[in-house]
């Protein structure tokens, strides 16, 4: 899988396939990304090859335990997400795949922060683009 940042400033390549991938529904995700989820998958940092420089921004999660962010300073795109520094894994969010139908979820965590708006069963109207 390959993708990268809005601006191109830092780009990824995995090596292998996730180990798992999913939704993430805690109020951190909500938060970071504007919505009720994240999209994550988790590879071991071995299996990603990264260009570009990220920053961090690093705190407690409801949990307690420390959770580091990692975006462009450019274009602000959030990419990747790990635990301390020496957390042998990466969560990759999906939006940042150059071909996003490589996602594939299988599980959805942090459920009983989901907002009720946000069910992947939901009918809604679908539009192609702005609607008119």
């Amino acid at each position: 899988m390959k993708g990268g940042c809005l601006c191109g400033a830092i780009r990824y390549e995995t090596r292998r396939a996730p180990s798992y991938s999913g939704f993430c529904h805690c109020r951190d995700c909500q938060r970071v990304t504007g919505t009720g989820h994240c999209c994550y998958m988790i590879f071991d940092r071995s299996d990603v090859a990264i260009s570009g420089t990220c920053r961090a921004y690093e705190k407690r999660a409801e949990s307690g335990n420390l959770t580091i962010r990692y975006f462009c300073e450019t274009c602000g795109s959030q990419l990747f997400g790990s635990g301390p520094p020496d957390d042998c894994r990466w969560s990759i969010y999906a939006g940042t795949l150059d071909d996003p139908s490589e996602f594939r979820p299988t599980e959805a965590i942090f459920t009983r922060s989901r907002p009720e708006w946000d069910r992947a069963a939901m009918v809604l109207e679908e539009c192609e683009a702005l609607p008119g």
